[in-house]
């Protein structure tokens, strides 16, 4: 009889223990799935950012320089020359100061490899951080400064007007070129975040989101 109620005791642990650690390495699986698409999806898009920007900057320098002394009126071949100092300083940008995705990816597969979840959380609040800085305000000051001394001197030829397109245009491609930017970590960042769950002397590491909708604020916690 004793041994029977022992077995019965075995079966029952094994019952509510197995759904439980099934559950816990579902909940794994997705993390590490999700932290794929960030990594592996922001890398692809860097390069694809990086390599397109680069071709667009390179294709304008190639252009302006051909205008700068074969085009026939002499306000577009003043332009042109304008337009190959922008475009030069713009390439020189893409070539110098890369996206930083694709080393991060590296990084990342080497803490997938170790298992080291804490360390990709740590890894991904960084590159939210990264993409958000690049994003900011300071990511506009030296196309301000370019576009503003490109206008000027075009308007100081006697053509107010189109120093002012020609500052206008350069503003609206370097918008594009910020907003175009991966930000994968960015959006995941602002669904979960690394929070520790303490229970006595008992601490659970794990992550959580905030959900603001009308008329109602929740939050979700995993582990």
């Amino acid at each position: 009889m004793h041994a029977f109620r022992l077995f019965a005791a075995l079966v029952t642990t094994l019952v509510i223990t197995l759904p439980v650690s099934l559950h816990v390495q579902a909940q794994t699986e997705g993390q590490w799935s999700e932290y794929d698409d960030v990594f592996e999806d922001g890398a692809r898009h860097a390069n694809i950012w990086q390599w397109g920007w680069t071709g667009i900057y390179a294709t304008s320098l190639s252009v302006n320089a051909y205008q700068s002394s074969e085009a026939s009126d002499p306000d577009d071949r003043f332009d042109a020359r304008v337009g190959v100092v922008k475009s030069a300083l713009a390439l020189g940008g893409m070539l110098t100061d890369r996206q930083p995705h694709p080393e991060t990816l590296a990084e990342y597969e080497r803490l997938k490899a170790s298992g080291d979840l804490s360390g990709v959380q740590a890894l991904g609040l960084q590159l939210a951080q990264a993409e958000r800085e690049r994003r900011g305000w300071g990511a506009r000051v030296s196309s301000l400064v370019v576009n503003g001394v490109a206008g000027a001197v075009i308007a100081a030829d006697g053509r107010k007007s189109d120093g002012a397109i020609n500052f206008a245009t350069g503003m609206l491609v370097n918008e594009l070129q910020i907003w175009t930017q991966p930000n994968q970590a960015s959006s995941t960042i602002n669904r979960f975040q690394p929070a520790n769950l303490s229970l006595g002397p008992i601490t659970i590491p794990g992550e959580y989101a905030l959900h603001v909708a009308p008329q109602q604020l929740g939050a979700t916690w995993r582990y």
